[in-house]
């Protein structure tokens, strides 16, 4: 598969009166032409940022996207003038926001909020653009589509909305869709089938998807690779078979060990990350997860390890990754491991 989307060292920043915000502070990763990419993390992580920054969505002020490339077929739309950005927005890259009740216009119809893209980038008339408004809520699974289509957005329900937000990032066959939690304001049945609906139409028309998310169960099912964010920086990459079976982040051990299990007994007590993620204006020197840590070592507090490769396929951004899951660093054990002096690392406080 060709390469679609190639993303190099991004830098956003947001410039406050605290200080300056290091939202996303030097991610590259690539997307192929048709495939699924998870991008997992915390709240508060640069996940959405980055999504809004290949948008060029970010608010300005305060914030500003300040270096980096993103190659999207092969042009850097971070050189375009905002003109020519809106022609490859919508047509080329859709985005499915977190919440639809605040992306959709609550005194537009459905059929006015779909059919003004179509006009835009299609050239369609108004007549062509209700036909096809129509037809795209039935491919998303809306009853009665001819007569929900001059209904207003609070008539709908909020998986109904976002079925609706999925048909608008398709109206114009995109080759890139990125969904920010398109599931996180849904009960669980419901995410399930939306779910299944985004992954059988990126399949059918063989767009490539960005999902954002941190729930590692929809990462599991749908991703075919994953890149794991901290602190604006994606500190593991990876196909999901190896971000699960062979995690080399303790940061990435300790979203696994969080999840709730079915093959653990039922009073299993869940094991979660200590700690808080830092503060984005004041990020500690060296690696940005040591506070939290239970493994981290002298070398942790001084140099930030960069992304290093563990096999084919797979980084991981850790001073110490090699030696997770052997007995030097034993994943599975509650507690603080030795450092390569014999002295105990200090656990996260």
């Amino acid at each position: 598969m060709a390469t679609l989307l190639e993303v190099k060292d991004l830098r956003t920043q947001f410039f406050t009166f605290s200080g300056v915000v290091k939202a996303v502070d030097g991610i590259t990763y690539e997307v192929e032409e048709g495939e699924t990419l998870g991008l997992v993390g915390e709240s508060g992580c640069g996940k959405s940022v980055s999504a809004l920054s290949l948008m060029r969505l970010i608010p300005d002020p305060p914030g500003k996207i300040v270096g980096g490339e993103v190659l999207f077929e092969g042009e850097d739309i971070l050189r375009l003038d905002m003109d020519d950005m809106r022609r490859i927005r919508g047509a080329k890259m859709a985005m499915v926001f977190q919440e639809p009740m605040t992306s959709l216009n609550p005194v537009l119809t459905l059929e006015r909020q779909l059919s003004e893209t179509l006009q835009l980038h299609k050239g369609m008339t108004r007549e062509q653009g209700r036909k096809e408004a129509v037809n795209l809520l039935a491919r998303v699974g809306i009853p009665d589509p001819e007569r929900r289509v001059r209904q207003y957005p609070h008539q709908f329900s909020g998986g109904m909305r976002q079925r609706v937000m999925i048909a608008m990032a398709l109206s114009c066959n995109p080759k890139l869709i990125i969904a920010d939690e398109p599931t996180t304001a849904l009960d669980v049945t419901i995410q399930a089938q939306i779910l299944e609906l985004m992954k059988s139409l990126t399949r059918e028309f063989g767009v490539a998807l960005i999902v954002i998310t941190h729930n590692l169960g929809v990462v599991a099912r749908y991703a075919d690779r994953v890149n794991i964010m901290y602190a604006g920086k994606i500190i593991e990459r990876g196909t999901a078979r190896q971000i699960y079976s062979n995690p080399r982040h303790p940061y990435t051990v300790g979203l696994l060990k969080s999840v709730p299990r079915l093959d653990q007994p039922r009073r299993a007590k869940l094991d979660p990350i200590e700690g808080q993620p830092p503060d984005l204006v004041n990020v500690p020197l060296g690696c940005a997860f040591r506070a939290r840590c239970r493994w981290a070592v002298d070398k942790c507090a001084t140099d930030t390890p960069p992304l290093m490769s563990v096999e084919d396929g797979h980084w991981s951004a850790c001073w110490r990754t090699e030696d997770l899951g052997t007995s030097a660093l034993d994943v599975n054990a509650r507690g603080p491991a030795t450092s390569a002096n014999g002295n105990a690392s200090a656990p996260a406080s």
